[in-house]
Formats: structure tokens, sequence, C-alpha cells
């Protein structure tokens, strides 16, 4: 089972986390917390590693309804999105919402899954479509 929505940029690494941060906000996704997992890897572990960052994206909606529906989806709750580099191009991943329906098998939680499998899509694609305007 696929478990992530990915899509490739031609952009720099530090433009894409701009975009993914604007096409999530466009989207009703705040941005809660950010991981500079390059940097903490250094720090702790003096290992190098290719740029890579953890955007913890929240849209309160969705996450509400969610919670409402299953005070422990929080641990699925498809709040994670990472940039990362690749080779010579630029990595933005997504948490498939549908996970969250397929591993609790709760038929409740699937309108907040698909509204955010939607809204996810739509901030994907629009990185795409803006890809070429670097």
């Amino acid at each position: 089972m696929r478990y992530d929505r990915t899509v490739r940029l031609d952009a720099d690494f530090a433009t894409a986390v701009t975009r993914t941060r604007d096409a999530l906000a466009e989207q009703g996704f705040g941005i809660l917390t950010e991981i500079d997992v390059t940097a903490t890897l250094k720090a702790k572990l003096d290992h190098d590693m290719e740029d890579y960052v953890i955007l913890g994206a929240c849209n309160p909606p969705l996450a509400h309804r969610a919670l409402d529906t299953d005070r422990s989806i929080g641990l699925l709750l498809p709040c994670n999105v990472v940039v990362r580099r690749d080779g010579d191009s630029t990595v933005v991943q997504a948490l498939d919402p549908n996970t969250m329906v397929a591993l609790t098998e709760l038929d409740a939680l699937r309108p907040v899954a698909e509204e955010a499998t939607r809204r996810l899509d739509a901030a994907l694609a629009a990185l795409v479509r803006t890809d070429g305007q670097n």
C-alpha cells in the first residue's frame, strides 16, 4: 500500500520549501512545526545528508472533525509534509490521508480523508504548475 502523495520539482530546495508553505496555506493548512532533519542529524550525530525538512502542517477544521471521530487519530493525521533534495530535483511528499481510514477501518473518517486528500492534492498540483517559474 502506498502511503504517500509525491511530486518532484526542478526548483531548488529553498524555493520548494517556500512554495510548499504557500501552497499548503492556500488550502487552509498552517505550519505548526518545522524540523530541519539535515541540521539535527549533523548537530546530534555529525551525520551529513541531503537537504530534508519536515513541515508539520495542520488544517484545524479537518483535524477537529477527525479527532471528534477518534481521539487517538492524532497518531495518524496527515500532518507531516516532507521537502527533500533528491539528486538534481526536490521532492515534496505528504502522507496519504486515506491511510487513516485504511489503518483504523473507521468509515466515519472517510469524509475527512477525502477532503484532506482533495486539499493536499490541490497544494501539490499548484507546486507542479508553478515549477517552471523558478
